[in-house]
């Protein structure tokens, strides 16, 4: 099993950007996926959740509005587009997914800077 982010870099406040999550050995459709993101002397944190059939998303309070979290199943790929960044999403972005058993990718870089 492989759970690879991409997407990530440098934006300047109010920039997007847009992440994904490229999963290969098991079947995505069947595992719900939520994207984590942890700064620097932080505790990692949740950002944005989608169910396995993507009828329910689940948001943090701080994202709210500015994020957008989807999957294209056909594509084994989940994302979230990030609008309207600032300062404080700076932090490396994490996809996990989950079906009883829990996988993780590496992490994504976001650096939100003027």
């Amino acid at each position: 099993v492989q759970v690879v982010e991409s997407g990530g870099g440098l934006v300047q406040p109010g920039g997007s950007l847009r992440l994904s999550c490229a999963a290969s050995g098991l079947t995505f459709s069947s595992y719900g996926m939520t994207w984590y993101r942890q700064a620097p002397g932080k505790e990692r944190e949740l950002v944005a959740s989608i169910s396995s059939d993507g009828r329910n998303t689940n948001y943090a309070d701080s994202v709210k509005g500015r994020f957008t979290i989807s999957r294209d199943d056909a594509k084994n790929t989940g994302f979230l587009q990030m609008n309207s960044l600032k300062l404080e999403d700076t932090a490396v972005y994490y996809c996990q997914l989950v079906r009883g058993t829990v996988y993780w990718g590496q992490g994504t870089q976001v650096t939100v800077s003027s």
